[in-house]
């Protein structure tokens, strides 16, 4: 099992930057992709950006290229998703994923392991 436990969420005026932080703990030798979805609501939960730990290939969606930045730690146990030019459409619920492929997936049903997730709010 793999625990994972992400900070770093809060309220920030557009334009401004956050960084969360995603800690793997327990069995981290499983987690050969860690991912970062987000869920507005009423929303479904969507991809943000994603990192091969075995492969050290990073993968992001579309309209955060250019803003946000996935990157972990050499000990690979943590990992973070820098997010600058924020806009108020990335307010969401941001959620942190991982599991043991090392293939980065675009869609939930690819990663087992989920942490509880973190508020971001971007004000106008």
């Amino acid at each position: 099992q793999v625990q994972l436990e992400e900070s770093g969420g809060g309220l920030v005026q557009a334009g401004g930057s956050l960084r969360l932080s995603c800690a793997a703990s327990g069995r981290t030798i499983s987690a050969g992709t860690m991912g970062w979805f987000r869920q507005a609501p009423g929303e479904g939960r969507e991809f943000v950006a994603g990192i091969s730990l075995i492969r050290s290939l990073v993968y992001y969606t579309g309209s955060v290229k250019g803003r946000f930045t996935i990157s972990r730690d050499n000990a690979k146990t943590t990992v973070y998703l820098q997010m600058n030019s924020l806009k108020p459409e990335d307010t969401a619920v941001y959620y942190c994923a991982a599991d043991g492929s090392g293939v980065v997936g675009s869609t939930a049903s690819s990663y087992n392991y989920w942490g509880r997730g973190t508020q971001v709010t971007v004000s106008s």
